[in-house]
């Protein structure tokens, strides 16, 4: 699988396009899928608590038709992650868990498409204000790759204890 290659800068914790010359680069392995499917905004669902009161649940506008396969809708296949609606909350160990749970959710395509055997996400404060983000993937051939992001959380620092 070729993509255009997204580059990770941690410094500004941000993802653009590669260049190779004047051209764009590729990506053969999983670095851009994996930005696009955690940092792409998720269609809210629902029941979600929306982190301001302007009631946009965001998202791409094609989630909000399931594609239909086999004649029927698959109402699981979204693109992105939910990991926008936590942009207000405290740095809590309980907001952790759903950070991990929603970067889980944003990546199980991958084992689905049988593009990977595993995929395990880590979450933690990386310093205040940032939500740091371990992916590791593991193949169905064997090996894996391990990603590591960090993201702005905008949220009021409050201590997790140690």
């Amino acid at each position: 699988m070729t993509d255009i290659r997204a580059l990770y800068n941690p410094g500004i914790m941000a993802a653009d396009l590669a260049l190779e010359g004047s051209l764009l680069a590729q990506d053969d392995g999983l670095e851009t899928a994996v930005i696009l499917s955690l940092f792409t905004d998720r269609r809210a669902n629902r029941d979600d608590v929306l982190p301001d009161d302007g009631g946009s649940r965001r998202g791409w506008w094609g989630d909000l038709a399931p594609p239909i396969v086999d004649g029927a809708p698959v109402l699981d296949d979204r693109i992105g992650s939910r990991l926008w609606l936590l942009a207000r909350e405290k740095q809590v160990p309980e907001v952790l868990t759903r950070a991990q749970d929603y970067a889980e959710e944003a990546l199980a395509w991958l084992i689905d498409d049988g593009i990977a055997e595993a995929v395990r996400v880590t979450t933690s404060i990386g310093r205040p204000g940032i939500l740091t983000l371990a992916v590791s993937i593991e193949r169905p051939a064997g090996g894996g790759v391990d990603f590591k992001f960090d993201q702005a959380w905008l949220a009021q620092s409050e201590r997790i204890p140690a």
